[in-house]
């Protein structure tokens, strides 16, 4: 099992698209990786619009476990409003930070290096200590402003993925659609999966 060593870290934001971060929660653990999970305040109700799990009552880690089916209890929940989790601190050692999705507003905040929650910290982190950041964004269209925060990023050493699926794996559900914007995310991960049939030239 290849990939980062030590425990990364998972985020959703208010963009839609929550389903991308539940899937790749549910991967991981699936897989034996732990990891921290985070969600904003706007997450929460894009979570609850888009996928009918309701986070704003409490006990957030045990409906999250119960929605990805974290039989195994990789997940660890953080409070975003906590920042003095670990992953708020470079000595903490976690490898590498994804958000996913992450919206336009928190991707703006990063790039400025702004630190209002425990997500725009634990990204600053990752960009000061030059660990792996992966930030999906899920807008259209963009305007200038965003194509120059995600360009600022970039060059801050952030590995930009946009929520776009590819079509020449035959995709035959929406969830194959989903499977190959979370594969990408391992790619940058550099974690082995199967989660879409990769491009083969010439005869298959």
């Amino acid at each position: 099992m290849r990939g980062p060593k030590g425990k990364l870290a998972l985020a959703v934001t208010g963009a839609s698209g929550a389903i991308y971060g539940l899937r790749m929660a549910q991967w991981l653990s699936g897989q034996g990786y732990p990891f921290y999970f985070t969600v904003s305040s706007q997450g929460k109700i894009i979570l609850k619009e888009e996928t009918g799990i309701d986070l704003r009552e409490g006990n957030e880690e045990a409906a999250l476990r119960r929605a990805i089916k974290d039989h195994r209890r990789r997940l660890s929940y953080l409070d975003v409003n906590d920042l003095s989790a670990p992953i708020s601190s470079g000595s903490s050692r976690c490898p590498a930070l994804v958000v996913i999705p992450c919206s336009m507003g928190t991707l703006g905040r990063i790039a400025c290096g702004i630190s209002s929650n425990l997500i725009e910290r634990a990204a600053d982190v990752m960009l000061k200590e030059g660990r792996r950041l992966v930030l999906v964004p899920r807008e259209t269209p963009l305007n200038a402003i965003h194509l120059e925060n995600m360009l600022r990023l970039s060059r801050a050493g952030a590995c930009i993925i946009p929520a776009m699926p590819a079509f020449y794996h035959s995709p035959a559900r929406v969830e194959d659609l989903i499977d190959f914007v979370v594969g990408k995310v391992l790619d940058a991960l550099s974690i082995d999966h199967t989660l879409f049939r990769r491009w083969k030239s010439g005869p298959a």
